[in-house]
């Protein structure tokens, strides 16, 4: 008997099939002279309805009828001129007890299965992978291939779970070479697989594209990595159907995801109940061309902190006078916000910002409604200023610090010199702990802890020079008094620094704390009986002082809304840093935020959904008493109380939400005391005040975001690097904003709601 020739996806090829004495028509089969009607036939996975088969005279039970790749399997198999022919109905795959020619398998199932055989003339399908036997033939029965099927592609198998990855398995009859190689017809589908996940998914160039755009701006890629050959072969071995890009075209799917993101945070901005806070920055390129960065930090009516980046915008000068307003108002006017900016954070040098101050304000206040006639309108940095501090004061002793990084690197040159220097260190019996190391030149923690180990051990950097004549670096007694005292004030910084750091949600609020310690210990130092100790501390508060006078408003401002601190903390501080003069200076605080108050109580108060129906309820109460002429009760014999009760009330005119807040107990400090939820429960309680409070606790007192190190920030113009530089400046902005915005949104999700996620 030949090997049949019939197509896996149809039972019938064309609209009539000869088979034998039989003729197949439709639903209908003819056999000789009498016609035999079929119930039922149904393509794909599913069988010939009906359990029975006549042929001529004789009727054959049929158990089960698998199609395509799989079985047929009777009872009886009918041999002869009655079931035979050359071209057989049904394409069987017969065992190797039934035939001398194996057909051979085309299910894709066997690209993951082998046959093996088992004793008694059975045999099981083995997984290749995770090599879990199932049944498959026992003697003429044939279990099928169904539940291999499930086995590898509903992820049973738990090499596959552990690979996370599924099998797509492609259905037969797709796309493929037939008609003598002439060229590529496409067979007809004729039966599907019913298979779940990733079998079913379709090819989207669209999507893929977007991804791979969302993929170049998140992680820095270039945009030529689209043309370079490694690349394209690894996309080409994934999805050979994917088009890859030139440069140009992939600019402009990168400025189309940062236009969508735009749109969404546009929407989530039009949402915004207060006001918003911005930090200015300037980049510099090196085609001398000069960028300003502007990013918003604002607290939402769920009290949850939010900085986006909102423009980074090529300007021709930015040190000039007009170019950082002329931004600001572009900015403002490109986000709807002109009438909703509260501050500007800077992170320029002191004289840069003298100018800056007052051009801005001036500018500003002319197109702007600023709060309280912008007194609170420019903060500087605090990071900036620590690391400013910082850096001039190792800047001072750099001769010194130069010989103790010398002396390191002589010690650690060798192992037999570091074995030496700790064998020193153990005859001088040196108590510490501490590992001498080397410092990054540009991160000053690393130099005040390099010097803080090195101070440990002065004496054996003294002993090591006397009995060593290659060794000529230990510095003097002077030195190292130097050394001590620029240790004693860089301490103060680092403790600040690592003290803001550590704050899961850094609010205005947290900054006065660490500013109004150095102030005093810097003022107290100027002091010192110690020349050496005096002169340090008197450079290090020279420039302190500085800040302090300019933003000591907005930091104290700022604390008040902590309801565990509120002017106690301001009082107790300013009696410490000013002594018997500290009153005039509590006077300017407590002023300012009655007067910031006065605004707040002047704009209309929303009300907002979530507080709507309690609002309304207390108000038809108030409204209920206050319409009837007498007081609610009279029948306890009190008439003469309640009225006494009206003439005090009346008498005594009921105190502003400030006052009342201010007038209460202090809130006890717990360490895990979160502000902004106090607040949030407390709306209903103080509704103006806890809009000021949403306001100035956004206030970005650092431009360093939340996880990111301090010592790191620079003290200067940030440096665009050179390919970037290159691009057009829209692109680059695009790149650069619409990087930040993607990192807040959930990971493949579109929707515009997901643009305020934090």
């Amino acid at each position: 008997m030949g090997e049949p020739n019939i197509n896996d996806n149809a039972m019938v090829h064309d609209p009539e099939m000869v088979d034998g004495n039989g003729v197949i028509n439709g639903n209908e089969m003819i056999h000789g002279s009498e016609m035999i009607h079929v119930d039922e036939m149904i393509h794909g996975d599913e069988m010939i309805h009906g359990n029975e088969m006549i042929h001529g005279n004789e009727m054959v039970q049929v158990n089960d009828l698998m199609h395509g790749n799989e079985m047929v399997q009777v009872n009886d198999m009918v041999n002869g001129g009655e079931m035979a022919h050359r071209n057989e109905l049904i394409n069987a795959e017969m065992t190797p007890q039934t035939t001398s020619r194996r057909r051979r398998k085309k299910s894709v199932v066997w690209e993951h299965f082998t046959i093996e055989n088992m004793p008694g003339g059975s045999s099981r399908a083995c997984c290749n992978l995770c090599k879990q036997t199932f049944a498959y033939s026992s003697g003429s029965k044939i279990a099928g291939t169904s539940h291999l099927k499930r086995h590898i592609t509903l992820g049973s198998c738990p090499v596959m779970k552990d690979q996370d990855r599924k099998l797509a398995l492609p259905p037969p009859g797709g796309p493929g070479t037939d008609n003598d190689g002439e060229g590529t017809v496409e067979r007809p589908l004729k039966r599907r697989y019913r298979y779940t996940g990733y079998a079913n998914a379709t090819f989207d160039q669209e999507r893929s594209f977007s991804y791979l755009a969302k993929m170049i701006i998140l992680h820095d890629y270039p945009l030529h990595i689209v043309q370079q050959s490694a690349f394209t072969a690894f996309i080409e071995s994934l999805q050979p159907r994917f088009r890859v890009v030139d440069v140009e075209t992939m600019e402009g799917e990168v400025y189309a995801v940062f236009q969508k993101a735009k749109e969404n945070l546009l929407q989530a901005f039009s949402t915004m109940p207060g006001r918003i806070s911005l930090t200015i920055g300037l980049w510099t390129t090196s085609q001398t061309l000069g960028y300003v960065s502007l990013a918003g930090q604002f607290i939402d009516s769920e009290f949850k902190v939010h900085r986006r980046m909102l423009n980074f915008m090529m300007v021709s000068s930015p040190h000039s006078e007009n170019a950082l307003s002329e931004a600001i108002s572009s900015s403002l006017s490109e986000w709807n916000m002109k009438d909703k900016l509260f501050t500007i954070t800077l992170d320029n040098d002191c004289s840069s910002h003298d100018i800056y101050s007052a051009n801005l304000r001036d500018h500003l206040s002319n197109k702007n409604n600023l709060m309280l006639k912008g007194q609170l309108f420019v903060v500087r940095c605090y990071a900036h200023i620590l690391n400013v501090v910082a850096q001039d004061v190792i800047a001072s002793i750099h001769g010194v610090i130069y010989n103790i990084r010398e002396s390191i690197k002589f010690i650690k040159a060798a192992p037999n010199r570091e074995q030496k220097f700790a064998e020193i260190a153990l005859q001088l019996e040196i108590p510490s702990t501490k590992t001498l190391c080397l410092d990054v030149t540009t991160q000053w923690n690393t130099t005040y802890l390099m010097l803080l180990a090195a101070l440990d051990y002065k004496q054996a950097f003294a002993t090591l020079e006397t009995c060593d004549d290659n060794y000529n670096e230990a510095p003097s007694a002077e030195d190292w008094k130097k050394v001590d005292a620029t240790c004693n004030y860089l301490k103060l910084l680092y403790d600040s620094a690592h003290s803001i750091m550590a704050a899961a949600n850094p609010t205005a609020n947290i900054f006065f704390h660490e500013a109004w310690k150095i102030q005093l210990e810097l003022a107290n130092g100027t002091g010192h009986e110690d020349p050496i100790f005096s002169s340090i501390a008197k450079d290090m508060h020279e420039r302190f002082d500085k800040y302090w006078k300019d933003c000591s408003l907005v930091l104290a401002v700022a604390v008040v809304m902590d309801p565990r601190f509120k002017m106690k903390l301001v009082e107790f501080s300013y009696s410490k840093i000013y002594g018997a003069e500290a009153g005039k200076y509590v006077k300017v605080v407590n002023d300012s935020l009655h007067e910031l108050y006065k605004e707040y109580v002047a704009q209309p108060l929303p009300l907002t959904p979530a507080y709507a129906e309690q609002g309304e309820a207390n108000n038809v109460a108030a409204n209920a008493n206050a319409t009837q002429g007498n007081p609610p009760s009279t029948s306890d014999g009190l008439l003469d109380f309640d009225m006494y009760l009206s003439e005090i009330q009346s008498s005594q005119p009921a105190k502003c939400e400030l006052e009342q807040y201010l007038e209460e107990s202090l809130t006890p400090r717990i360490q895990e005391f979160d502000i902004l939820n106090w607040w949030k429960l407390n709306t209903l309680k103080f509704p103006t005040l806890s809009k000021m409070a949403r306001d100035i606790l956004a206030i970005p007192m650092s431009m360093v975001s939340s996880g990111s190190s301090i010592f790191s920030a620079g003290t200067g113009n940030r440096m665009l690097d050179d390919y970037r530089s290159s691009l057009r400046p829209e692109i680059v902005e695009a790149l650069v904003c619409a990087k930040d915005w993607l990192q807040y949104s959930p990971a493949a999700t579109d929707a515009p709601g997901s643009a305020m996620v934090n």
